[in-house]
C-alpha cells in the first residue's frame, strides 16, 4: 500500500502570464534540486485538476524507503509552499492521503517537528 501527497489550488481567475512563468520556474528549479533520482518528485497534472476553477493540481507518491520518506516529503512540501506563494488568492488543499497538511504563513506547508534536525537534512540525514 502506498501513501501519496496530493495538492490542488482553486481560484476563479486563471493564472496570469507572470504566475504561469513563476510556476514553471519553481517546478524546474525544484525538480533540479530533488535529492533522489529513483523517487517520485513534484508532479503536476496537465489539466489543473478535476475541481471546478482548478488552476493547479498534482500528487507525489511517497517512497517506501524509510530514510527517503521525510526528505522527499520535506522537499515536495517546500515546492508546494513556493507554488502557493506564486498563486495568491487561491484556495489550497494539501493532504497526505486523508491527513491535511497545515499551512504556516512563515514556514509554509510542514508537519510539526518535521524539520527538526535529522531526516529532513537530506539524503544523508540519518
Amino acid at each position: 500500500m502506498s501513501v501519496s501527497l496530493y495538492y490542488s489550488a482553486r481560484r476563479t481567475a486563471p493564472p496570469t502570464d507572470a504566475e504561469t512563468a513563476a510556476v514553471e520556474r519553481i517546478v524546474a528549479d525544484r525538480t533540479a534540486s530533488f535529492p533522489y533520482e529513483d523517487e517520485e518528485s513534484l508532479h503536476l497534472y496537465d489539466d489543473g485538476g478535476s475541481e471546478p476553477s482548478g488552476i493547479l493540481a498534482g500528487s507525489t507518491k511517497m517512497p517506501f524507503e524509510p530514510d527517503h520518506a521525510i526528505p522527499v516529503l520535506d522537499h515536495v512540501l517546500g515546492s508546494v509552499s513556493e507554488l502557493r506563494r506564486a498563486l495568491p488568492g487561491a484556495e489550497w488543499h494539501v493532504h497526505l492521503d486523508d491527513l491535511d497538511v497545515p499551512w504556516d504563513d512563515t514556514d509554509g506547508y510542514v508537519f510539526p517537528g518535521m524539520r527538526d534536525a535529522g531526516p529532513a537534512a537530506g539524503p544523508d540525514g540519518f
